[in-house]
């Protein structure tokens, strides 16, 4: 068992990280709508990268040791993995949040524990019980709300959404494999940003447009908002497992619906709500399970013959 402060610190961690992802994710939807990706993601990447380094600098200064100290890669290949599925998560994410509700994409958000539990088997070597497949079908029965109408419904944006959902997860699950590899907080934040705004800049002078001061504002704010989630999310990864970690995302509805009123004036349809409370509490559930005290089988006594 997790001990118990560590595992309250990591709760409050991740409570923290879903108020301000949902504030950059209300920042993207706003700047989606005029600009293209590679614009707010090839300045935010390089400030988000920008601020790891002077805080590197900071507590490797402390700690008497440098920069490089601080942003040492313990496992290239994974990192170099962590930081594709960065990449195309936000791709992912941003198109999604251009063409779907604000809500509409937390529904796919919530299939992100269901898919972090199967993922730890492989790659954490962390035991997957029967539970998380009967967690998926559920989240896909969640999902099915959106679509009334049958396979018509879907559109280009859940696809979007779908994509972000499994390589954000694969991101997450590899943040953990990372910090059990001796990867600082810092450094997994540093490189995929890094590979992001370098990524997005080569592309940038294709897409440009003039910024105004508020949207430039909006997007220091954005680097501001991710750089403070990503580098929570990576800390809680440390004190709690993937599987107890994501199920808490779910608090994101909340913020993701009050953002998408007051700021879209965007109100869930019954669908979405229906769909959401069976993804959360197939999440729930999941962790629930994954938490549950395991029988011990104790040894049958050797057979002493008289």
């Amino acid at each position: 068992m997790t001990p118990r402060g560590p595992a309250l610190a990591g709760l409050a961690l991740v409570a923290g990280y879903t108020g301000l992802i949902s504030g950059a994710d209300g920042i993207t939807k706003l700047l989606a709508g005029g600009y293209a990706a590679p614009q707010l993601y090839a300045l935010s990447g390089i400030m988000v990268a920008a601020l790891c380094a002077v805080c590197a600098r900071g507590t490797g200064a402390r700690a008497g040791r440098g920069l490089r100290a601080e942003l040492r890669m313990t496992a290239p290949g994974a990192m170099a993995l962590r930081a594709g599925a960065t990449v195309v998560a936000a791709l992912c994410f941003y198109s999604a949040f251009r063409l779907l509700p604000f809500a509409e994409v937390f529904l796919f958000i919530g299939l992100m524990p269901i898919l972090a539990g199967l993922m730890s088997g492989p790659i954490l070597k962390e035991h997957v019980r029967p539970s998380a497949w009967f967690a998926l079908v559920a989240g896909a029965v969640g999902v099915a709300c959106l679509f009334p109408q049958g396979v018509a419904g879907i559109g280009g944006g859940h696809l979007w959404a779908l994509g972000a959902a499994v390589s954000g997860t694969f991101s997450m699950v590899m943040a953990r494999r990372l910090s059990g590899l001796g990867t600082g907080a810092l450094a997994q934040v540093f490189y995929p940003n890094l590979a992001l705004g370098v990524l997005m800049l080569a592309a940038l002078p294709f897409v440009w447009r003039p910024m105004g001061a508020g949207d430039a504002g909006l997007v220091v704010a954005y680097a501001a908002l991710l750089f403070g989630a990503r580098w929570v999310l990576v800390v809680a990864l440390r004190l709690l497992p993937a599987f107890a970690v994501t199920p808490l995302m779910n608090l994101q509805f909340v913020w993701m619906v009050a953002i998408g009123a007051l700021a879209f004036g965007e109100w869930p349809q019954a669908g979405t709500w229906l769909g959401v409370a069976i993804v959360v509490a197939s999440g729930a559930y999941l962790l629930w399970d994954q938490m549950a005290p395991r029988p011990t089988t104790v040894p049958p006594r050797a057979r002493t013959d008289p």
